[in-house]
């Protein structure tokens, strides 16, 4: 992760993140979108966990972690996903993002050796506040895994430096106050944001919750480090889908070009700016 984001700094660029919710709709789909992802200019990936109460996400992502139960999906499936990415790609950082549930019943030791044998490098666990730290945070850190927080504008200037001090791999700003996918912050908000918390940490600042359009990731990579783009996404895929709600010939062709006008964006922002 670290090295993914000092090489863009020296390029002069941000980075473009992008999520897709694992076996959405199916595992072959998504395993498609997965590998295409680099190649479309993703310089950093999530991969949604599926889970029954993503209690962050708005109803897009909602719907697609309920096409990709009704699939088949686990979490021993979705590190499989890794592997088989990893037997092609060594190098695009990978970072899940899901809930501490399935961790937990998982076994989060064994959780966390599993996913970086897998060729997981960061987790993102949206409901382990830091209070709550010590549940995964020993071994994610024994395992080799960032362990990726979340930042929201509600965050106080007493709780930040808390919030950063257990946050290793970028910092994902959230932001609105609200679920992914709902609405999108102002140029202004974020302008006022990114300054006060680069105040406490160091490490690369990522800009996620309501980046849609290529304009917006231009706009997050050109006032942070990386824009965040997930909803959009998933939202692309779900219009693509026939009447069951299967995969068309052309679904991973449709995200992909997607994501290649947001990497164009991207890349072009600070020249633009």
């Amino acid at each position: 992760m670290a090295a993914r984001f000092a090489a863009l700094q020296r390029e002069g660029r941000g980075a473009l993140v992008t999520y897709l919710q694992a076996y959405d709709p199916d595992r072959e789909t998504s395993l498609a979108i997965l590998r295409g992802l680099p190649e479309a200019g993703a310089d950093v990936i999530e991969i949604g966990v599926p889970f029954t109460d993503p209690m962050a996400d708005g109803p897009s992502i909602q719907r697609a972690a309920l096409r990709a139960l009704k699939a088949g999906a686990t979490l021993a499936g979705v590190l499989g996903m890794v592997r088989e990415f990893r037997a092609g790609d060594a190098a695009t950082p990978v970072v899940l993002m899901g809930y501490y549930n399935p961790i937990f019943a998982y076994g989060v030791a064994r959780f966390c050796a599993d996913a970086a044998a897998a060729g997981v490098d960061g987790l993102i666990v949206v409901d382990v506040p830091p209070e709550e730290a010590d549940e995964i945070e020993p071994h994610a850190k024994a395992a080799g895994l960032d362990l990726i927080r979340l930042v929201a504008p509600t965050t106080d200037e007493a709780r930040l430096p808390r919030v950063l001090a257990a946050t290793s791999g970028f910092v994902y700003y959230v932001s609105i106050t609200g679920i992914t996918g709902t609405r999108s912050a102002t140029r202004e908000a974020l302008a006022a944001a990114i300054p006060r918390i680069r105040r406490h940490t160091g490490l690369p600042l990522a800009i996620g919750f309501g980046i849609r359009t290529p304009q917006q990731a231009a706009e997050a990579a050109r006032l942070a480090d990386g824009a965040v783009v997930g909803t959009a996404l998933v939202d692309t895929l779900a219009a693509s889908l026939d009447e069951q709600g299967r995969a068309r010939p052309d679904t991973s062709r449709q995200v992909l070009d997607q994501v290649r006008g947001l990497a164009l964006a991207v890349r072009g922002a600070r020249q633009a700016g």
